[in-house]
């Protein structure tokens, strides 16, 4: 008998829980230090002099190179050994790159710096999926990899609110720095009070097979035509979303001319609440139309990425700020209704060793084509653009960009029809 069934039921629901609210507000932190270069960015152009394309560098390829490259080989790690402690180690390094970033006197330096960032950032998402995956059976699995990725939403929301405000008041080089020193103490609550789930636990599954390749699980991965129609659909919308979440600040202060601190609260509060009910209610949906048919799990952000294109097409037009401030509630609550069952059916597709690198090559794809190119894009069509509609040019490079979306969402249509026969793992009802 292993030591996990000699925990009561009861103590197993107070740890897995427990857990999961640490990895929460982990993954907040994750992507409080990942975003608030945006809402910066319009400062740190004109002190450092930077162009468009640069910044679209800095807030999406040279982050998510490196953050989607070693997110495979840390994930193996995570595969083979303690996740708990590397999540704890890559938070720490994380954490002390962004504080990093604001003695940066260049472009130079300011590009190592979100490359230390998206190099500890890679150990974070991997091994927490696959811990979650191990504390959550496969029906409820998409609702607590749906309520983990809530630290998206809050993230963003602390992100853009306390980085509109600090850079206001105290410039943006200190908001570096009060958002980046509280993760090292995070760090040693992580390596200190979560506990390690046992290895196919939720599913009371014994972890007898051999350690996979990183090569053999993205073959594994890659025969399922449900992963590659779900893993690009999920890259393209993370094209948009990201391209959104790190042009928005500056598509509002150029073309509407408002301040950081008012146009960061506002951000926050759009990204951060209708942001954490759709990632909610995106899993929620998918576990209860699943239950009855499999390839609800995938139509459900098919039918939600199609229906946003229209008022996010419109958003971008409104000659008021404020209405296409409100307007921007639907892209992001329905934008984000992907995440969780995307990330909760890659793990139900692979074996028990293979989740963690499973989680990384999804992040790889989301990442590089996602988080790489899509605030690039922009950046790029705002400065093609710009001869003709100058600063309004932000307003049309977003548009372009939003047409992404029906592209996205056929692949989750076609991705939805295979699932029920590429699942690794299916219970018997």
């Amino acid at each position: 008998m292993t030591q996990d069934r000699l925990v009561p039921d009861g103590a197993q629901t107070s740890f897995r829980t427990y857990a999961l609210g640490v990895l929460v507000v982990v993954y907040t932190f994750n992507f409080i230090d990942r975003q608030i270069l945006s809402i910066l960015m319009e400062a740190i152009k004109l002190d450092l002099g930077l162009s468009d394309t640069q910044l679209g560098l800095l807030s999406g390829f040279a982050f998510a190179l490196f953050y989607a490259t070693l997110g495979i080989p840390i994930a193996r790690w995570g595969d083979r050994h303690n996740r708990r402690n590397l999540i704890a180690l890559a938070l720490a390094v994380w954490s002390a790159m962004t504080a990093i970033s604001g003695l940066a006197l260049n472009f130079w330096h300011l590009l190592l710096a979100r490359i230390g960032v998206g190099v500890g950032e890679a150990g974070c998402s991997p091994p927490a999926h696959s811990m979650i995956s191990d504390y959550y059976p496969p029906e409820r699995r998409a609702s607590a990899l749906g309520i983990y990725s809530l630290g998206i939403p809050l993230g963003i929301l602390f992100g853009f609110t306390a980085g509109g405000w600090i850079n206001e008041f105290f410039g943006w080089r200190t908001a570096f720095f009060v958002v980046g020193i509280p993760g090292l103490l995070l760090a040693l609550v992580v390596r200190f009070t979560v506990r390690e789930p046992r290895r196919g636990l939720s599913e009371g599954r014994e972890d007898t097979g051999p350690m996979p390749s990183a090569m053999e699980t993205f073959a594994f991965l890659w025969r399922k035509r449900t992963f590659r129609h779900m893993a690009f659909g999920g890259a393209l919308t993370a094209f948009v979303g990201y391209g959104l979440a790190g042009w928005a600040p500056v598509f509002f202060i150029r073309v509407h001319g408002m301040p950081t601190g008012e146009l960061g609260t506002w951000l926050g509060l759009i990204f951060g609440i209708p942001g954490a009910i759709g990632i909610a209610w995106g899993g929620f949906l998918a576990d209860r139309l699943g239950a009855r048919d499999k390839r609800w799990y995938l139509w459900i952000a098919a039918i939600a990425l199609a229906g946003i294109v229209p008022p996010t097409l419109a958003m971008y037009f409104l000659p008021n700020p404020y209405w296409a401030l409100t307007l921007m509630i639907v892209p992001v609550l329905f934008g984000n209704f992907y995440q969780a069952t995307t990330f909760s059916q890659t793990q139900g597709l692979v074996e028990l060793r293979m989740r963690a690198v499973a989680a990384a090559v999804l992040l790889f794809i989301l990442n590089i084509i996602g988080l790489g190119l899509g605030p690039f894009a922009v950046g790029f069509f705002t400065d093609l653009l710009s001869g003709r509609f100058g600063d309004e040019s932000v307003r049309y490079a977003l548009a372009i960009c939003t047409l992404v979306e029906l592209w996205a969402a056929y692949h989750y249509w076609v991705a939805g029809k295979h699932l029920a026969g590429d699942l690794a793992y299916q219970p018997s009802s």
